[in-house]
């Protein structure tokens, strides 16, 4: 049990201090190449509060590949305590090493492949040139085809290669059987969950929100006895917290695409890995809320010509309320915690 604790305790600070010694290397590289956005995409929403809560200024002079301190952080941890346990052969590095085929090899492919998909998306927006950089219906459209097709793909392993096909019913000893209904259902989940990805608006904000769910998926990972997922999901969480260090107001970079895919995607397969799909709504609800605040925005203005927020996503809703950015950051970390304890009480106890 000690060890356990120490194998998920251990790498999950261990790539916090990478993540926390790596970063004024990247910072210095993201400045000199400019690697933010040189022209603002075109927005459907024009209005005053809207232009009263967009930062434009510093979209346009702040890095937006931040993400590459997440998951660079998270691949040289694993590496090194891979090979820790290689060149000193013990019962101890053996223990500490979490890199194993049944447990993490999917998540941490899954991690990386969508970071270089966002990364590549990002640089797109960097050189805002064509439409895909400047016109938000193509930008949705591209990014809804390569999605669908990711989460094809990882579904279909979930499928064949891992026979799941099934999802567990919170509180219930029945669970509900898809067949091969499983793969677009992995699609949805997955495009659900990065459709949350708009929470990534206010500094410091979805910094905060996903190390949190992350944890909460440590914790259940942990008393699953999946001990390597759950020291996976501790160092993902590890190196959020050191991408969180530097993206407190004022920013030095945001998340972008290659953190924000590579996340939400990653979530969604933890998500069926631990079978806990239907009460990750729960653990990522801020992700949820935001989300579902866009799609009754946009309904509402479509059907009855009338906004329902002042602006959406939400966390800018409390924005144009009057609240300062700080203050909708810090109230989303507390409801983040608390609906991520209530989902891993119902995680474990159902």
């Amino acid at each position: 049990m000690t060890l356990d604790i120490i194998k998920v305790f251990f790498p999950t600070a261990l790539c916090f201090f990478i993540g926390i010694g790596i970063t004024p290397i990247f910072t210095h590289y993201f400045y000199k190449y400019r690697l933010w956005k040189k022209k603002s995409r075109s927005s459907d929403d024009k209005s005053a509060s809207f232009k009263q809560v967009h930062n434009e200024t510093g979209e346009l002079s702040t890095p937006r590949v931040g993400g590459v301190i997440i998951w660079a952080s998270v691949a040289v941890t694993l590496f090194i305590v891979f090979l820790i346990s290689i060149i000193f052969p013990s019962d101890l590095t053996r223990k500490l090493n979490f890199l194993s085929r049944n447990q993490t090899i999917l998540p941490f492919f899954t991690l990386i492949f969508a970071a270089l998909v966002g990364l590549v998306d990002d640089a797109l927006q960097i050189a805002g040139k064509g439409s895909y950089a400047l016109d938000s219906i193509v930008y949705r459209k591209v990014k809804i085809v390569t999605l669908v097709v990711l989460g094809a793909l990882v579904g279909w392993w979930f499928y064949s290669k891992l026979g799941m096909s099934s999802l567990a019913i919170p509180f219930s000893d029945m669970r509900l059987e898809l067949g091969l209904l499983f793969i677009p259902a992995f699609i949805i989940v997955m495009l659900a969950t990065f459709s949350g990805s708009v929470i990534d608006g206010i500094d410091g904000l979805s910094g905060g929100v996903l190390a949190t769910i992350f944890s909460a998926y440590a914790v259940i990972a942990f008393f699953q006895n999946q001990i390597d997922l759950a020291a996976f999901s501790g160092v993902v969480s590890g190196g959020t917290l050191a991408f969180l260090w530097f993206n407190i107001p004022p920013a030095r970079f945001y998340m972008g695409e290659t953190g924000m895919l590579a996340l939400t995607v990653t979530l969604s397969t933890l998500a069926f890995l631990t079978d806990t799909v239907l009460v990750l709504p729960i653990i990522a609800f801020p992700l949820v809320a935001t989300s579902a605040s866009v799609i009754i925005q946009m309904t509402s203005k479509r059907l009855r010509g009338k906004r329902v927020f002042l602006v959406a996503p939400l966390h800018h809703h409390f924005e144009a309320l009057g609240w300062p950015s700080h203050k909708v950051t810090m109230r989303y970390w507390i409801i983040s915690v608390i609906f991520a304890i209530i989902g891993v009480v119902i995680a474990l106890a159902g």
